[in-house]
């Protein structure tokens, strides 16, 4: 398995390049702002041709491009239709202007072809599995990947803004909800083995374990409270 990330752009959003090896077919997860210089570094480096992109949710740090590089490689987009709309509109998405030096920086709209998530999808691409899972809280369509074991590799958990090392995403924009976040954390993140590698939205990776037993958010869920006051929340 090949998994190569960096992080892009002005809000430092993680970009994913997911590949069976060098060489061979790959998903490009979240690419965000300024990501698509790295994105084409990523797969020159590792001769890999793209197939896909996956976002785990709409904001425009996960987004802003998408379209550059699903038309260079005419590739779709999948993305959960509650969160469609951002890629058109993202400062809807935040309730604020972004500011207009960004926004000149930016591609918006829908690439050429769009294909919708759904919760418990089982998405088959570039011959790896991706267990989908619509996870609310920090935006209504965020979601989830979760790729199986494979040999001695642990299973891998790409988070998106759900659970960070040590925090979780903010719940205070548009579409985002406190009692929703929490819900997530305990039914996507708890039942998940402690051996499993979290990669996030923004920040080092993790493992589950290490979340349930030191990350204050997912504590609180897992023993029944859960007021969100433990920590500072990060992402956009």
């Amino acid at each position: 398995m090949l998994i190569a990330g960096f992080p892009a752009g002005a809000w430092g959003t993680n970009c994913y390049v997911v590949a069976p090896a060098a060489g061979e077919e790959c998903v490009i997860i979240d690419p965000g702002h300024q990501a698509a210089q790295g994105v084409e570094e990523t797969l020159k480096k590792h001769r890999l041709k793209p197939v896909a992109v996956v976002l785990t949710h709409g904001h425009i740090d996960h987004v802003a491009s998408v379209v550059p590089v699903c038309g260079a490689h005419d590739v779709p987009a999948w993305i959960h239709p509650e969160d469609r709309y951002m890629m058109s509109d993202p400062e809807k998405a935040l309730g604020r202007s972004i500011g207009m030096p960004l926004m000149g920086e930016l591609t918006v709209g829908e690439p050429d072809d769009v294909r919708e998530l759904a919760d418990g999808a089982a998405l088959k691409l570039a011959g790896m599995d991706f267990s989908v899972a619509h996870a609310p809280g920090h935006t209504k369509g965020s979601v989830t990947f979760r790729m199986p074991e494979l040999a001695e590799i642990p299973p891998v958990f790409f988070s998106g803004d759900l659970l960070f090392a040590g925090s979780i995403g903010r719940t205070d924009l548009p579409g985002g909800s406190h009692a929703e976040m929490l819900e997530s954390l305990g039914r996507v993140c708890l039942p998940l083995d402690d051996s499993t590698v979290v990669l996030s939205g923004h920040g080092p990776q993790t493992t589950i374990g290490r979340e349930r037993a030191t990350n204050p958010y997912l504590r609180e869920v897992a023993a029944g409270l859960g007021d969100g006051t433990a920590a500072p929340r990060r992402g956009m």
